[in-house]
């Protein structure tokens, strides 16, 4: 037996519906794909299918969208037809009995490309001293 299901969009809080069957092995909704998920759109086989790690939604593209912008709480601005940005549900794998942890990505960030060093005179500055040092 299937039952509606909603999921919030991660980016603007558009909410949409999705048939689920009545045992859900959700890991995580997130608005990119797990390193080494594999991912099929709403309207493509997905319980119990060999290869399939998760759904993937586009926000506001489908008919499943239940509510948007001033129906959600104060807190979400979703736009009135979803931001169509994609997002992705996540079910939870296993490999010989054991839960598989998605890979981590590069934490590294790089904020700014400038320089190595504080930009500036090569040499103390400021107005000469009493004697014209």
């Amino acid at each position: 037996m299937a039952y509606p299901v909603t999921y919030y969009c991660p980016r603007c809080g558009a909410v949409h519906e999705l048939e689920r069957e009545g045992y859900l092995a959700d890991k995580t909704v997130t608005p990119y794909p797990l390193e080494g998920w594999s991912y099929v759109d709403p309207d493509e086989p997905f319980e119990d299918e060999e290869g399939v790690d998760g759904v993937r939604f586009v926000c506001g593209a489908d008919e499943e969208l239940l509510l948007t912008g001033e129906e959600l709480p104060d807190a979400a601005e979703a736009p009135d037809s979803g931001c169509g940005e994609p997002f992705y549900l996540s079910f939870v794998r296993f490999e010989e009995g054991e839960e598989i942890q998605p890979e981590r990505g590069d934490d590294r960030v790089t904020i700014g490309v400038g320089p190595q060093r504080p930009r500036g005179p090569d040499s103390p500055g400021g107005p000469s001293g009493p004697h014209g040092d």
